[in-house]
């Protein structure tokens, strides 16, 4: 299910690449739990049968999303190209916890 779930394999790919940063060990630390708190509440608001408890999940996602990105603002080595990531996963999250 979750090979389908392009917004999913989307912020795993951010966790990837975020992981390979090099930041100072406070940052560095936040942004590993950070990363893995957008991939995790993605999957488990996937896993939830109403809406409104998807849009919780996915919501904890999107404020995790924007915690990476807080970590990037204040990186002075940052790779563009992750910045354009973490944006567009922030856009397909935000999408997400939409009401449709």
């Amino acid at each position: 299910m979750l090979e389908k779930f392009r917004t999913y394999q989307l912020s795993v790919k951010f966790y990837h690449r975020a992981q390979r940063l090099s930041l100072p060990r406070h940052l560095k630390e936040q942004m590993n739990r950070a990363s893995s708190s957008v991939c995790l509440n993605l999957a488990e608001g996937s896993g939830k049968m109403t809406l409104n408890d998807k849009r919780k999940f996915y919501s904890i996602s999107l404020g995790s999303l924007r915690e990476c990105q807080a970590i990037l603002d204040l990186s002075s080595n940052t790779n563009p190209e992750l910045i354009q990531l973490a944006s567009y996963v922030g856009a397909c999250i935000f999408k997400l916890c939409r009401p449709c």
